[in-house]
């Protein structure tokens, strides 16, 4: 059971989800679409304030098809969320299949549609749905390797790497898939030439690039241009190299922080590992780099567990956290739901839909945050960044995030024993998810429950 975090019952977060009418509205005012439903074209400002919602398509619904993220849209919106990431949508390959229906990430026509998900129709419709509702959609690129059925293996086998003997070979052990050569220019061509089909199209808005350093950075700077052809678009690569961010990628994956958030709710590490990754940043990333920051991915929830497997009580302030955090926060299908389980990968499965979901009103309460604060910007033009020393800089993280006449603090008890502690804040401030008032002076202690967080605006 998730403590109480600042005062935030249950029954608070059903008031919250009740006021969905009023906070629907700031929500519309900051929607990127005119009269006539047309999306406004990306820009990268438009990431500034983005949240990210990630669809594992077969598993996000019992029917597991398009028509059924449809008609989600309209709720996916209410959780402020501005990009949705779709996992890959096209045919699975069949030779070498590991299990049941097969990968996601085996592909066997880059151009393809999955006929368990639906039609080219019916993705069509659910883009323009999206675009209706002012959030922008990207579709996962998996260049690194093919399905070993797919055309190219027979019709290009040059296209492919080879091992010592001259034959054919899966990266790592995933056995389902054989690897692309990216040496070979007429292959890169192709690629980027379907990689435009999508944008074309089916008006797509860029792509989430998987294993995006597996794939010569070279190779995302030639397509890039060509992809943009003019315009912006978003791209998010799996990835943290932070050269693939100077001329082609947009945004990063934070792994390593998702590591030490993980071993933080343990107990493995305290507040001073965060402390030591906040202050390697400007040390290995340009000043306009930003990732995507998350507390859960398709590959966590299945391989690794999900957050309430991997953080027990933490995990709405360490969620709280990855939207407070320079960067943009991610959502993976069924964290709003309160999911508690890990989905199967290789067979179907089903989210479990909980009309009563505790963190369905977080999320729409933090997803408000982040599109009515620019303090909390995260892009590239972020909001500032300023750790805060406490009584207790071991177990309580405390920062201030600025922008422009903006200015917010976070403060977090990052252990599981209540603490006492001073910060060195002066003034009267709202506590943003309950609207309460709150008084700080650096002299007075500031009592805080296990894993209890304040997020304190200007009033």
């Amino acid at each position: 059971m998730i403590k109480k975090i600042i005062g935030l019952s249950f029954a608070t977060a059903l008031i919250l989800t009740s006021c969905n009418s009023k906070k629907e509205e700031k929500v519309a005012d900051k929607q990127e679409t005119s009269q006539d439903g047309i999306i406004t074209p990306y820009t990268a400002d438009m990431a500034e304030n983005a949240v990210l919602y990630e669809v594992n398509i077969r598993q996000f619904s019992p029917e597991g098809t398009f028509a059924a993220v449809t008609k989600e849209i309209p709720n996916i919106k209410k959780l402020g969320v501005k990009i949705l990431w779709l996992m890959p949508i096209y045919p699975i390959g069949e030779e070498n299949r590991k299990e049941g229906l097969g990968s996601y990430y085996s592909i066997k026509d880059y151009r393809g549609i999955n006929p368990e998900f639906g039609t080219a129709e019916d993705l069509k419709a659910l883009i323009a749905e999206a675009h209706k509702n002012g959030i922008y959609v990207v579709l996962d690129w998996v260049a690194n390797h093919t399905a070993w059925d797919h055309p190219w293996v027979k019709q290009h086998p040059e296209w492919y790497e080879k091992d010592k003997t001259g034959k054919l070979q899966s990266p790592y052990d995933w056995t389902d898939v054989v690897a692309l050569d990216f040496n070979n220019k007429e292959m890169r061509k192709q690629m980027i030439a379907d990689m435009k089909y999508w944008l074309d199209d089916f008006k797509i808005d860029g792509f989430r690039c998987d294993m995006a350093h597996e794939v010569p950075t070279d190779f995302w700077e030639e397509a890039k241009p060509q992809l943009a052809n003019g315009r912006e678009i978003f791209m998010l690569g799996e990835t943290e190299n932070a050269d693939l961010l100077v001329n082609a990628l947009d945004a990063a994956y934070a792994w390593e922080l998702h590591h030490i958030m993980n071993d933080v709710a343990k107990g493995k590490k305290n507040v001073s590992a965060i402390d030591t990754y906040m202050d390697s940043i400007p040390k290995k990333w340009q000043a306009d780099d930003y990732k995507m920051i998350f507390t859960s991915n398709h590959d966590e929830n299945s391989w690794s567990g999900s957050e309430y497997e991997r953080m027990g009580d933490a995990v709405e302030t360490f969620a709280a956290l990855s939207y407070a955090l320079p960067g943009i926060p991610l959502i993976y299908n069924g964290q709003e739901e309160d999911f508690n389980r890990r989905l199967k990968f290789f067979v179907k499965d089903s989210i479990d839909r909980n009309p009563n979901a505790k963190m369905r009103g977080v999320y729409e309460k933090l997803g408000e945050l982040k599109i009515t604060n620019e303090a909390f910007n995260g892009a590239k033009k972020a909001g500032s960044y300023e750790r805060l020393k406490t009584s207790d800089d071991k177990s309580v993280l405390a920062f201030k995030r600025k922008k422009n006449a903006t200015e917010a603090y976070f403060i977090a008890n990052l252990t599981k024993a209540e603490k006492e502690v001073t910060v060195p804040v002066s003034g009267i401030y709202k506590n943003f998810m309950n609207n309460k008032e709150v008084k700080l002076d650096p002299k007075t202690k500031l009592k805080l429950k296990p894993w209890e967080y304040l997020i304190l605006v200007q009033k």
